[in-house]
């Protein structure tokens, strides 16, 4: 027999201080938060698009200060630099320069940097509003369709391919088109973006409504709600604290790639002159006047779709990104 081998003191000592070592190190687990954060900093288009959009609200909300700093009022016309002739700027690149740093409206001769920083405002609070809005109704009816099933489910499944059905942009062009100059203590544009952000808002939450009831019926199965109905929770605890923190993710997902419909929608309204109206600065309405003036001042298509552009792409790759991260499929 193989006689045992002996080991220095040192030696074994060393389990006992690795074990000790790892008794000490804490061992810390991660929640599904810190997870989809980790996931979603990987993903560095993403991570791009938030920043972008991070940029756009602050430009949103300080608006007036940076036009204070790099610009002119937005309704301040400048015509002694436009052409009396043609109408164009008088100075090449749309009369770009250091007082005007995207160039002068055709015709007017407003500042262009101005009204695109005042029209980002109008833009994300309807983007904004409108989704807050969806969500909400589409949420609400949702849960309860997916819940309770049975003739609730039912109904409100044929309400909403009803709406889904409904031709969402030529009721927006007639009642829009119709509404007097105050209603409800509301005028002008004031009453106009009140009246996108209600229409918009209340016929698209089935599309999130969708989305959720699926969930729903999914989650209504599983063994904690199971738990919680056998230890005598009512529907409206399980629904509040089982059901609606399980729905967070797909909501907020979904929520993020609606954002840009909705600005592309009012800009769309804007464009064909039901939307917001001047002097009030909005992206659709800029665009709708450069169409007029391209062959005079082809910058001023350029500048308002740019911004567009830059703005629905934004809260696209954002809203990939970050189902990715919260899909528990994706490592």
């Amino acid at each position: 027999m193989t006689a045992p081998i002996e080991v220095s003191g040192s030696e074994t000592a060393q389990p006992d201080a690795v074990l000790e070592g790892v008794g000490r190190k804490a061992i810390q687990g991660r929640s599904l938060g810190q997870i989809a954060w980790l996931r979603l900093r990987r993903d560095k288009v993403a991570m791009t698009g938030g920043v972008v959009i991070i940029l756009l609200v602050l430009v949103a909300i300080f608006a007036p200060v940076l036009v204070k700093l790099f610009g002119h009022p937005p309704n301040e016309y400048h015509q002694d630099l436009i052409d009396p002739t043609l109408g164009a700027p008088m100075k090449p690149l749309g009369g770009m320069s250091g007082d005007f740093l995207l160039g002068l409206e055709p015709t007017t001769g407003r500042d262009l940097f101005s009204r695109i920083i005042y029209g980002s405002r109008v833009s994300l609070l309807v983007g904004f509003l409108a989704t807050l809005v969806a969500a909400f109704i589409g949420t609400t009816l949702g849960v309860i369709a997916g819940y309770f099933g049975g003739w609730i489910d039912t109904l409100i499944a044929r309400v909403m391919d009803i709406f889904l059905a409904f031709p969402l942009l030529l009721f927006a062009i007639a009642i829009v088109g119709v509404l007097p100059d105050s209603m409800l203590g509301l005028s002008g544009n004031g009453l106009r973006i009140a009246m996108l952000v209600v229409i918009i808002g209340f016929f698209s939450w089935p599309y999130i409504g969708r989305i959720v009831r699926g969930q729903t019926l999914s989650l209504r199965e599983r063994e904690f709600v199971d738990a919680a109905r056998a230890m005598g929770a009512r529907a409206p605890y399980i629904i509040v604290r089982e059901i609606l923190p399980n729905l967070v993710a797909p909501i907020l997902v979904y929520a993020t790639l609606m954002i840009p419909t909705n600005i592309l929608f009012e800009a769309g309204l804007s464009f064909l002159g039901v939307g917001i109206r001047p002097p009030t600065p909005s992206w659709g309405d800029m665009l709708s006047s450069a169409v007029k003036t391209y062959q005079i001042a082809p910058h001023y298509v350029v500048i308002p779709g740019i911004a567009i552009f830059v703005t629905v792409m934004a809260f696209n790759v954002f809203g990939d990104g970050l189902r990715d991260a919260l899909d528990p499929r994706t490592r």
